[in-house]
């Protein structure tokens, strides 16, 4: 009773017995007259059909959305501000665990990395020297040839 005010803890205790009938309230609707009148040329009010609650597609959604928040699985309408933070702590996470599974890696793995790297090197290092020799000027390419014949004809006496 410590809600109440001094005002109304006095209306508790005093008599209750209507002094004044208007003041109290019976209902607060009104009732309609034509309850108590058995009039057949009355037409009675019903109530009135939502179409939408009615549909087919509504029932659907609604009995959906019961069972999934019964199941705990109610959608989530979280401001975009946590989904951004959410989402970055989700790609931190993954990016540790690729770290340390990088971290783990055996001997013969790393070994056969180095040796990835280095083949993929040679292979870069091949294709330079190819396009060089396909964008160098014509001289240069006829002074190659004549020095591979010298060379030829060199190894081809001392024999």
């Amino acid at each position: 009773m410590g809600s109440l005010t001094h005002h109304e803890q006095d209306g508790l205790l005093e008599d209750t017995s209507p002094k004044d009938s208007y003041l109290i309230p019976r209902n607060i609707m009104a009732e309609p007259d034509y309850i108590e009148d058995d009039n057949p040329e009355l037409i009675k009010p019903q109530k009135l059909i939502n179409p939408v609650k009615t549909s087919r597609n509504h029932q659907d959604l609604h009995r959906e959305l019961l069972m999934n928040q019964k199941r705990g699985l109610a959608p989530q309408n979280k401001p975009e501000l946590q989904k951004v933070m959410e989402k970055r702590k989700r790609d931190q996470v993954i990016k540790q665990k690729e770290e340390e599974a990088q971290k783990k890696k055996s001997d013969l793995e790393i070994e056969l990395l180095k040796r990835q790297q280095k083949l993929e090197q040679l292979e870069l290092e091949k294709q330079k020297l190819q396009e060089e020799q396909e964008n160098a000027p014509e001289f240069v390419k006829v002074k190659g040839n004549l020095r591979r014949t010298g060379q030829e004809v060199a190894q081809a006496q001392e024999s």
